[in-house]
């Protein structure tokens, strides 16, 4: 196997990032698995931020609006992803605030509304406890789940009532 250049891989990484948004750390386990050295990394990664190939807030945002438009992620899920991939914690924090509150609501209602069809329970709280279960699995947080059952109850008639949920 032919070995690469600092120089060949700068230009190589320029088009993986130019191609879509990536993070430091995905483009350096990319440099890593081509055998380059750790510090020919930082000084590629480096470059690469000064010429605005890398942006930490600008993936933090891309990454939160792809997941929670397209998987349908919550904040949570969200959050420890960025967390995992490095993204300093400002930018996690900016980039989750940016999610519509309305949207993010009405996102949990149809997902547990889609659910609620497909579930089968015996009882309200057995119904709670898996709908629950689902939206944390999705990374949407507690207190927010709770609001949307409370919602999704009280908008159908055939099923449990508030008593049972609690």
């Amino acid at each position: 196997m032919k070995e690469i250049t600092e120089a060949e891989m700068l230009r190589k990484m320029a088009a993986y990032c130019a191609a879509s948004e990536h993070c430091a750390e995905e483009v350096r386990k990319k440099i890593d698995a081509a055998g380059l050295p750790g510090d020919a990394a930082g000084r590629i990664i480096a470059r690469l931020k000064e010429e605005k190939f890398i942006d930490e807030a600008r993936y933090a945002h891309s990454f939160t609006n792809d997941k929670f438009r397209f998987n349908k992620w919550g904040r949570v899920k969200v959050a420890y992803e960025l967390q995992r991939k490095n993204i300093p914690e400002a930018f996690i924090n900016e980039a989750l605030a940016s999610i519509d509150e309305a949207e993010y609501r009405a996102t949990l209602l149809d997902l547990l509304r889609g659910k609620l069809k497909s579930t089968k329970y015996k009882d309200g709280r057995d119904l709670y406890a898996k709908l629950s279960r689902f939206a944390a699995s999705r990374g949407f947080e507690g207190a927010t789940t709770y609001a949307c059952l409370r919602d999704l109850v009280n908008s159908t008639t055939d099923e449990p009532d508030d008593a049972a949920l609690e």
